[in-house]
């Protein structure tokens, strides 16, 4: 392994040590394959120094990997690959009205959990564009949402595998969806076509209910994530701590699914419209117990990116107040930086990882 310094790091280098900050929080994973936007990150932070593998530590073959693949092609190419395994196990409930619950938990063990775990996961996800919003992409995208959620609250191994298995199911009462239901704009449903779209939470609880195998957590998650912690929620408007914990969570990534997703019938909006979301709510309909971890960690995921405004400006996330504002300061040029907490009128319009 050697020393590089951070100006002169190139995108395909392999990080031989694991990057923490002053809190023992992880920055960067060893063995991150690193992006532009991974170096950019470090930039921000201030870090001078890395340690990569040099050329005896890695494989013969690396320098044409990695010419071919970076690590979000990597990600997007496991998350095909998952997308084929959870749509045979959607269909099969759908078909037959059974979880094949050993499939399922194998799917969440060996495919989404590293998925989960990648260094830059959020922003991969929101690159994931043009893909449907049938049952199963929403699903995975949650499930996956879900492990990073509780990778920042600290869950250990079981209980994160557990929640990304609440994330994966939470929807499955949608499989009783006929498809003309299925391809309305949730938003404007009325009558019994809301009444039925309700339905999927109680639905998807009595699917769950004489599955073996199943936590509490798990089966109540696929009820209670569309309850809300003021009560305004369905299907049984639930208050604070009678919704379950995994519901809880499963709710935050759902809603951030829902905002940032390219869905026929939805305008797709950048992270920071969902963040400014969870700010609005997190005293009211969410659970700030969820929502500040979240918001805490989430915007370190952001430094360093491109945006453009709705003024037409381009820049770079340089920074995130310390007052906990909800919204980044943009750097324009070397001398003009724009807080968007301090310009209403100012939104990010696009949001480029790379």
């Amino acid at each position: 392994m050697r020393a590089v310094s951070v100006e002169d790091l190139k995108p395909g280098m392999i990080l031989a040590r694991t990057l923490v900050n002053d809190d023992m929080i992880v920055i960067l994973s060893e063995n991150t394959l690193l992006t532009k936007a991974h170096i950019t990150r470090l930039t921000f932070l201030n870090i001078p120094v890395v340690y990569v593998k040099d050329e005896y530590e890695l494989s013969k073959n690396y320098q044409a990997v990695a010419a071919i693949f970076n690590r979000g092609n990597a990600f997007l190419k496991d998350y095909k690959s998952v997308v084929s395994a959870a749509r045979r196990i959607i269909d099969e409930v759908r078909e037959t009205g059974n979880v094949p619950v050993s499939e399922t938990n194998a799917v969440v063990t060996k495919q989404i959990t590293p998925l989960a775990k990648s260094s830059g996961a959020i922003d991969y996800l929101y690159e994931l564009n043009h893909l449907a919003a049938d049952v199963y992409n929403h699903s995975l995208r949650v499930s996956i949402l879900a492990g990073v959620i509780a990778k920042w609250l600290h869950f250990d191994a079981e209980k994160a595998k557990d929640i990304m298995l609440a994330g994966f199911l939470h929807d499955i009462g949608k499989t009783k969806f006929d498809q003309r239901l299925l391809d309305k704009n949730i938003e404007n449903l009325k009558g019994e076509d809301y009444e039925r779209y309700i339905q999927h939470t109680v639905d998807g609880h009595h699917i769950l209910a004489s599955v073996g195998g199943l936590s509490d957590g798990v089966k109540l998650a696929a009820m209670q994530h569309h309850e809300r912690m003021d009560g305004s929620g369905f299907p049984f408007n639930c208050k604070g701590t009678d919704i379950h914990e995994y519901a809880r969570i499963i709710a935050v990534a759902d809603i951030y699914d829902n905002i940032t997703t390219e869905r026929e019938g939805y305008v797709k909006r950048t992270p920071f419209a969902a963040i400014e979301y969870f700010m609005q709510q997190m005293y009211t309909t969410l659970d700030p117990a969820v929502c500040v971890p979240v918001l805490t960690r989430i915007k370190d995921a952001f430094l360093g990116s491109r945006v453009v405004l709705s003024d037409g400006s381009k820049g770079k996330i340089a920074a995130f107040p310390n007052d906990f504002a909800a919204l980044p300061v943009i750097e324009i040029t070397k001398d003009r930086l724009i807080n968007l907490n301090d310009h209403p009128d100012i939104k990010i319009t696009e949001y480029n990882p790379k």
